[in-house]
């Protein structure tokens, strides 16, 4: 049997006092596809932040390709929810991606033939190749987001972690970015954190909804447990690329 290249053990982490998470289990295989569902303050970008190693568990064990998370953050792809730039700052589209090449020791100016070619099939596969030489703080929120994900993908990651992508992308362009990520997923293992549980069920392989206790569905569908869990009012799903409306039964009063 496979080994997960991530796995989390009876994980527990408490912030000020409040429990975040507890008792979170959790395997992650390579080739994956997960959604990590729940509300917001659920606990999911905490639980990203635990497995790269910038926090620390209170309780409980962490292990990505077999070490702990921080000897292995460098095979990870990490894009966060809130990525603080400047946007009045004069830099380009590609300088962004470059960025993603910077190592310890090698100035701004010294991004090696190959650093230039690996952030051009970034950006062409990420369909951006044309707005190279744009501004950064003209893109549109989508075009943004596909930057900041071309910038992890010249890191080489195993594993790309996207906290909210969809965030600041339209309904229109979900459906294409959801895709987008498929196609990334033949090389790539993908773990999607939303709040929404806006996932296209014909693309994503499994869900983990998290709302300090951790649920695991080994397919692409939410069930009824995940719901109760995590929601109590309506919510939105994307499946096989038509929004759907999911109404948890409510009494009646």
């Amino acid at each position: 049997m496979n080994e997960p290249i991530i796995d989390v053990r009876d994980l527990s982490f408490a912030f000020n006092g409040e429990t975040v998470l507890k008792n979170v289990n959790l395997k992650i295989f390579q080739g994956e596809f997960m959604a990590l569902i729940g509300p917001n303050g659920g606990g999911k970008t905490t639980l990203l932040k635990l497995i790269l190693g910038l926090l620390k568990p209170d309780r409980g064990k962490i292990r990505v390709f077999g070490q702990a998370p921080r000897h292995a953050a460098h095979r990870i792809g990490y894009v966060p929810q809130n990525v603080h730039i400047n946007k009045s700052f004069p830099i380009s589209v590609l300088d962004v991606v470059l960025m993603g090449r910077l190592r310890t020791g090698r100035g701004w100016a010294r991004h090696t033939r190959n650093d230039h070619r690996m952030a051009g099939e970034a950006l062409g596969q990420l369909q951006i190749w044309n707005l190279r030489h744009r501004r950064i703080g003209d893109l549109s929120g989508g075009q943004l987001q596909k930057a900041f994900i071309a910038r992890a993908l010249v890191t080489e990651p195993e594993i790309l972690f996207l906290d909210e992508p969809t965030a600041s992308v339209d309904a229109k362009g979900q459906a294409d970015f959801y895709g987008l990520l498929k196609k990334l997923n033949e090389t790539i293992t993908i773990v999607l954190a939303s709040h929404d549980v806006m996932v296209l069920s014909s693309y994503v392989k499994s869900v983990a909804c998290v709302n300090r206790d951790l649920l695991y569905h080994d397919a692409a569908e939410v069930t009824a447990d995940m719901l109760d869990m995590a929601y109590a009012c309506p919510v939105d799903i994307i499946a096989h690329g038509l929004p759907h409306r999911v109404l948890p039964d409510h009494e009646e009063g």
